[in-house]
């Protein structure tokens, strides 16, 4: 058994669900996105339990935003100024009460208090050979070279500050060959000419240095780097006075000049080693009651840093982005640990939807809804119509297909109430497979049967600017794959045509249609989507043909005899003529034609009533969210042997679709 590291979340938490993805992957992809835009989208958003890029992102933000207005860069020269004046204060203190000075020297030490400058790194250096006469004040003064030692190396070592307090001389010793062995590695490194032995000679002499563990030089490299970056762009934020200021003080840190001199070795060669870092950057500090010491300072620029990375990495606005480019661990750093579930859960999402066979990419290197996709979109969507129609949302109908049907060929689980003969060969493979030596329920699977009335079916769907402007786009998409799913699963003897009529008609897949954008074309052809139709009915002679038009619009364009399109709005009798010579010619041929009138125009609602009058059809104004149960009910009705109510024709389709 093999062990990782427990990552953070609810470690029984079941696999993510794909299905509230795929729900709204389809809607963006059927309103015109595609679906390598419709995975992102949905990823931005997160689902109604998850959340999403976006919200991620935010939050980065704002902890950025914070850091900025919490702090200021005067947290050390405040700390040295205070430490300074103490040491005066007590001096002139100990002056005062000093009887065994001479008057003389007395006045010359006030004289060179009062006069120290008013810069305090100036002063700090003045005050580098004076000889002190009060202990506290020597001690005071010591530890400001003591914290600028200390500061110095936190802003390249992280927990420097803390470790060194009340170091002694044998710990500064101990600091310095640190840095002289470094320097010496990184520059045999620069020259090629370093192995793994020298790093692991170096480690195991000045470990303790390196808390974070360091595995190689390069691991060591990235770390040093990203710090000693940070301290440059620190210093660019500073103001030219406080910059200066520092440097000066700089030189008093440990009492002598070698710290920074090895410091600004160091800073050469990890900027010659990885000159990728922003050693350049600089940050707007606000005005914050936080004041910053140095390396405190460099910490919250790591910080910065490190929060613009993840912003980046959230964005996944460059190319080839993923999300598994998200540093998850530094997410749990700057937002803890539930953030990082949670881009981790999004990640998982995102892998989940590329295994599933869900999406696919194409030849032309662009992600695209599998034929696997577009079933069980088109089952969800079919779930929909059916409790539309039925009225009983959330029950579970009974299976009670009839027997008199022709076989189809397929099988399917058995449920309580199923009549149909068992389809032995598949039911004793399932035992097989499973492993058992007795039939149980699980095993069975039944014979499906289907009507023996064949249709020969056309929906028309207009695809024309106005659809897209009124908000039809999407409800008309869902309504033709709906349909589409039905007719696929459920009655493949039937034969399906989709036509989009638009400025010109044209026969269209599924897919296609589906992945559809909004034409800005003007004109509705309807006369050339009769003439598919009526093709299509012509191939197949022997079924009933079933005409279905979903329209928002009277006919504005027709095709001329040499094939070109005419266009003429308001609409033109001759183009009227076009289309009702060719519903005739549908009438003819035995269609039985519904027309879906979307839109309250009361001039496309006569029209309508007048072409359906004249070949016996009906009339349905579906509001839009009925708009899906509405056409399959109506195909329902015209296939069925009694071309029934929608109703009767769905009791039989509806009791016989859910088990499978």
């Amino acid at each position: 058994m093999r062990y990782k590291r427990y990552a953070g979340g609810d470690p029984l938490a079941p696999p993510v669900d794909i299905a509230e993805a795929l729900d709204a992957i389809g809607e963006d992809v059927m309103a015109g996105y595609s679906p390598e835009r419709a995975l992102q989208e949905f990823l931005r958003r997160g689902g109604q339990s998850q959340a999403g890029l976006d919200d991620l992102a935010r939050r980065v933000a704002e902890k950025r935003q914070e850091l900025l207005q919490r702090h200021n860069l005067d947290g050390t020269m405040q700390q040295v100024r205070e430490l300074l004046d103490k040491a005066v204060l007590a001096e002139r203190g100990q002056i005062a009460r000093d009887t065994t000075l001479d008057s003389d020297d007395a006045m010359l030490r006030e004289m060179q208090l009062n006069n120290l400058p008013p810069n305090t790194a100036a002063a700090v250096s003045e005050l580098g050979q004076y000889d002190w006469r009060s202990r506290e004040a020597r001690e005071a003064y010591e530890e400001i070279k003591d914290l600028l030692g200390r500061e110095l190396l936190d802003q390249r070592f992280a927990g420097m500050k803390q470790a060194l307090e009340g170091a002694t001389e044998e710990d500064r010793a101990a600091v310095a060959e640190m840095l002289g062995d470094l320097n010496e590695l990184l520059e045999k490194h620069r020259r090629g000419e370093d192995t793994p032995e020298d790093f692991a000679d170096f480690m195991a002499k000045h470990g303790d240095y390196f808390p974070e563990g360091p595995e190689n030089i390069d691991e060591l490299l990235d770390a040093l780097a990203q710090r000693s970056a940070a301290a440059q762009r620190m210093l660019n934020s500073m103001t030219p006075e406080q910059r200066a200021e520092l440097m000066e003080l700089s030189a008093q840190a440990f009492g002598s000049p070698a710290l920074m001199e090895a410091l600004d070795r160091l800073d050469g060669n990890l900027q010659s080693l990885r000159p990728g870092e922003d050693w350049g950057g600089s940050e707007e500090f606000g005005e914050g009651g936080e004041g910053l010491g140095l390396g405190d300072g460099t910490g919250v620029l790591q910080d910065l840093a490190e929060l613009d990375r993840l912003s980046d990495q959230l964005s996944q606005s460059y190319g080839g982005a993923r999300l598994d480019d998200v540093d998850l661990d530094a997410l749990a750093r700057q937002l803890g640990d539930a953030a990082a579930v949670d881009a981790r859960t999004l990640q998982q999402l995102e892998q989940a939807l590329r295994d599933s066979g869900q999406l696919e990419r194409g030849s032309d290197g662009n992600l695209r809804l599998t034929p696997k996709a577009m079933r069980q979109l088109g089952k969800a969507l079919l779930r929909d119509v059916a409790q539309r129609m039925s009225g009983r949302q959330g029950q579970r109908d009974l299976r009670t297909a009839g027997a008199a049907g022709d076989l189809s060929g397929a099988s399917r689980p058995w449920s309580f109430g199923d009549t149909e003969p068992w389809d032995i060969p598949r039911t004793m493979l399932n035992r097989a497979l499973r492993g058992g030596d007795r039939l149980i329920l699980d095993d069975i699977e039944v014979q499906e049967t289907e009507a023996r009335t064949q249709a020969c079916v056309a929906l028309l769907v207009d695809t024309s600017f106005s659809m897209a402007m009124d908000g039809r786009w999407v409800p008309m998409k869902r309504t033709a794959l709906a349909l589409h799913t039905l007719i696929r699963s459920r009655f493949r003897g039937d034969h399906l045509q989709l036509i989009g009529f638009g400025r010109a008609a044209q026969v269209m897949e599924i897919e296609e249609l589906m992945g559809l954008d909004a034409r800005y074309a003007k004109g509705t052809n309807l006369h050339h989507a009769l003439l598919l139709a009526n093709r299509h009915f012509r191939k197949h002679p022997n079924a009933q043909p079933v005409l279905l038009i979903v329209t928002d619009g009277e006919p504005t364009s027709h095709l001329e005899p040499d094939g070109e399109v005419w266009f003429s709005y308001p609409p033109h009798p001759l183009t009227i003529a076009y289309a009702v010579r060719e519903l005739d010619n549908a009438g003819r041929l035995g269609a039985q034609t519904t027309f879906f009138r979307l839109g309250e125009d009361p001039g496309l609602a006569r029209f309508i009533e007048s072409m359906a009058k004249r070949v016996d059809g009906k009339v349905v104004a579906p509001e839009l969210d009925d708009l899906g149960a509405a056409v399959v009910g109506s195909y329902l009705g015209s296939r069925s042997p009694r071309s029934g109510s929608f109703g009767e024709s769905f009791g039989g389709w509806g009791r016989g679709f859910w088990a499978g």
